[in-house]
């Protein structure tokens, strides 16, 4: 007879704190990209989920013209994440990707006998969050060994004693002080 493949519940909703940054994840923006956000949508929706490799693999060889800005975005993500965190490029993949509209940009076009047209050039806004997988990996093996029922208990302990997997917010009021001044 074949063993059930044991279930995990979602641990990472209860630990973090609303609207702070997880301490396994990096971030980049990319602001005022001259697309489409249709055109940017295409691409992002297909490189979602993926690893570092296969979505830099992806990226290069798709025929898109979006194809170009969102992989210097990932470029960017990756080497922050790699420098910063010191998280390791092949453990890192690609949790949120997604696309807002930007302003217009609007230019006048001259035309025949003195008039003008207006030329909108629509904008995005690109926001991609990639996560180092290898973090909690551990965490994951000794929570699967549990029972559904006792992975609940061990949240909900963690949570009562505090635990937080959220970086702590940065108080803009506290002044640091620095050493010899």
């Amino acid at each position: 007879m074949p063993r059930r493949k044991r279930k995990m519940i979602r641990w990472e909703d209860y630990l973090s704190v609303k609207k702070q940054r997880r301490v396994d994840e990096a971030y980049a923006f990319g602001r005022y990209i001259p697309m489409s956000v249709y055109k940017a949508r295409k691409v992002t929706d297909q490189i979602l989920g993926y690893s570092f490799d296969d979505t830099y693999r992806l990226l290069e060889f798709m025929p898109y013209r979006a194809c170009y800005p969102i992989c210097r975005l990932f470029e960017s993500i990756s080497s922050n994440a790699n420098h910063n965190k010191g998280f390791q490029k092949r453990h890192l993949v690609i949790v949120k990707a997604e696309v807002k509209k930007g302003v217009n940009m609007k230019k006048l076009k001259p035309r025949a006998r003195g008039r003008s047209s207006l030329i909108k050039r629509p904008t995005c806004h690109i926001n991609m969050i990639i996560r180092d997988k290898s973090r909690f990996e551990d965490f994951n093996k000794w929570m699967l060994t549990l029972s559904i029922k006792d992975q609940r208990t061990a949240v909900f302990g963690m949570q009562y004693e505090r635990f937080v997997i959220t970086e702590p917010k940065k108080d803009p009021k506290r002044k640091i002080k620095k050493k010899g001044a």
